[in-house]
């Protein structure tokens, strides 16, 4: 089985290679062997002589795909360095290798695996304040409670407002939420374009292989500040969170049997949360505070994404159970007390 497994997993990063080689430097790099070997503590190493790429087994089985393929990007930056570039600085990470990531969105770090964890101290001072005010919107008084989850995003668009206008910015990273899947649903869909529209992230859905499973499948990406980032991962295991919980006091209350309609009922929730938040951005912008978005994050996420590829999908909002998770999508207050979501771990500043 596990050989099976890994001969499924080398082809699928073959065909990651070709997917990068095209999207990246139009075809002009030469495929290597590529190879899943031991490496101990390194994560993989792109070898002159003989030609090839080997990558970890621990890193392509212990850790989302995601990771993989920006550690094998990182590998093919280098390859195109030394082949194309003549390999100019005469060290593996100089300034034509930092370069070559910059301009592609690749992750350029000599070591370690890919998280894009580093924060300035204005950010730590803002997720911690804004921790705070979540924890406010626990309040038993709906007014109370209400006010609290306002005044947290509030605080994010003036923090996001001072940002941009910084002649040194925070830098932009990507990360995967929640884990791959072959099928993406409705709510999933929303719940994506909810955090691209109101919580400063990029997101877009992007192919993945499972190779636990052998099997390919979808994760959802969002790019952004690591500020921005540990607030989108933290809204969205919310907000799946609290849709599965609604759907469950939904079928207690009407005493439905299966769950025949809980796809379309929690996709109602994201939509119905999703008119409460453009309610409140309309009230924002009576007081001056109109976000148009981030260029530079535009920027960081066309270099990530150069082709974008957009579908369309049905939807269920006849249903009559859309309308009811529509409704109780609306009375949602966003707060803290997700305690394990299912992106497998929680902002650490908005903790339980």
């Amino acid at each position: 089985m596990q050989a099976a497994l890994e001969r499924a997993t080398l082809k699928a990063l073959q065909r990651a290679y070709y997917s990068v080689n095209h999207t990246y430097f139009h075809g002009a790099l030469r495929q290597p062997p590529l190879s899943l070997v031991d490496l101990g503590a390194e994560l993989a190493r792109y070898v002159t002589a003989p030609r090839g790429i080997e990558l970890s087994r621990r890193l392509v089985f212990e850790h989302p795909w995601g990771v993989t393929l920006e550690v094998l990007k990182h590998e093919m930056a280098h390859q195109y360095v030394h082949e194309h570039l003549g390999d100019p600085d005469g060290a593996p990470h100089g300034p034509a290798f930092r370069e070559v990531c910059r301009l592609h969105g690749f992750d350029a770090r000599a070591a370690g695996v890919p998280t894009g964890t580093e924060q300035t101290p204005e950010a730590e001072r803002t997720l911690e304040r804004i921790a705070k005010l979540l924890a406010l919107a626990e309040s038993p008084n709906e007014h109370e409670a209400q006010a609290a989850m306002n005044q947290a995003r509030r605080l994010m668009l003036k923090y996001n407002l001072t940002e941009i206008a910084q002649e040194t910015r925070a830098t932009h990273h990507a990360r995967h939420l929640g884990k791959p899947t072959g099928r993406v649903s409705e709510a999933e869909r929303v719940l994506s374009a909810l955090l691209s529209a109101h919580f400063f992230v990029d997101a877009i859905w992007v192919s993945v292989w499972r190779p636990q499973e052998g099997k390919p499948g979808s994760v959802l990406e969002v790019m952004g500040t690591v500020a921005n980032l540990e607030i989108a991962a933290y809204v969205y295991d919310f907000l799946l969170h609290t849709g599965e919980q609604l759907w469950k006091a939904h079928r207690r209350a009407h005493q439905i049997r299966g769950d025949r309609d809980r796809r379309a009922f929690v996709a109602g929730v994201m939509y119905g949360f999703q008119a409460k938040l453009e309610a409140e951005q309309r009230r924002a912008a009576t007081e001056g505070l109109v976000w148009v978005g981030d260029p530079a994050l535009q920027g960081f996420a066309k270099r990530r994404h150069p082709r974008v590829r957009f579908t369309r999908h049905v939807t269920t909002q006849h249903r009559e159970a859309h309308q009811a998770g529509h409704r109780a999508g609306q009375r949602i207050v966003l707060h803290q007390g997700v305690t394990q979501g299912s992106s497998g771990a929680r902002p650490k500043l908005l903790k339980s």
